[in-house]
């Protein structure tokens, strides 16, 4: 069924800063400005709610045709995510539709080649957890993924790879490392530790994030979706 560093600022200081963040994006007329209430879901019921939609999507995968036109509208003035998901740029691992066909609004996504907390992508999640108040991140890897199996070949062949690209495998190499010699398939072993790896950057990373997740108001977890049978393992 579908349902249709240097500048250290502390979360106290920037909650105090919060309050004009939206002012300050509207009249700079930012399309990202928040406002409006935020949702009521703690870090755990966000969770739940994830794993209950990926179930759904296991169990009775289908196309959804949803009300988008009211779903839309319903957003126009504001939004309430309750769930941000860092996951990885492939096509075949759409965050709506893998956790149940949730709805404009619902999530807030960052997506990159390998799952990364490069600047942008932290700078994002800590948007929405101390603007838009969304109580849960999730890291999400996946079976497959071709950043870490590359991250994987230079760590074992010593490969390169042109363009940005390359760079762009650098903050992998330190997971594929770690996971070599390990019981198992390595590119697999190297997707978790890798998940694992950025979840634990973004709380370490960010003094907002991690003044949060000390008062308990948010969440941050890793998981991998498997391309086989649908299903999201999380994990810490």
């Amino acid at each position: 069924m579908c349902f249709v560093c240097d500048q250290k600022v502390g979360r106290r200081r920037f909650l105090q800063l919060g309050a004009g963040i939206a002012a300050a994006l509207a009249v700079g007329g930012s399309a990202l400005a928040a406002g409006g209430p935020v949702t009521s879901l703690t870090g755990d019921q966000a969770l739940a709610k994830l794993k209950e939609g990926n179930q759904r999507y296991v169990s009775s995968p289908q196309a959804c045709i949803s009300d988008l036109a009211s779903a839309r509208a319903g957003v126009t003035q504001h939004q309430a995510p309750w769930a941000t998901i860092l996951s990885c740029a492939d096509s075949r691992v759409p965050p709506e539709l893998i956790f149940g066909g949730q709805n404009v609004g619902e999530l807030f996504i960052a997506r990159n080649a390998g799952n990364m907390a490069d600047t942008a992508t932290l700078g994002t999640i800590e948007y929405g957890a101390a603007a838009l108040g969304v109580p849960l991140i999730v890291v999400l890897g996946h079976e497959s993924c071709g950043a870490v199996a590359a991250a994987c070949e230079i760590v074992e062949k010593n490969s390169n790879f042109p363009g940005s690209i390359g760079t762009m495998l650098e903050p992998i190499i330190p997971a594929a490392l770690a996971a070599k010699g390990k019981p198992g398939d390595f590119v697999d072993n190297a997707v978790r530790e890798n998940a694992r790896r950025t979840a634990a950057r973004i709380v370490s990373a960010s003094n907002i994030v991690a003044d949060l997740v000390k008062d308990g108001k948010v969440k941050v977890v890793a998981g991998r979706y498997d391309l086989d049978d649908g299903r999201v393992e999380f994990f810490g």
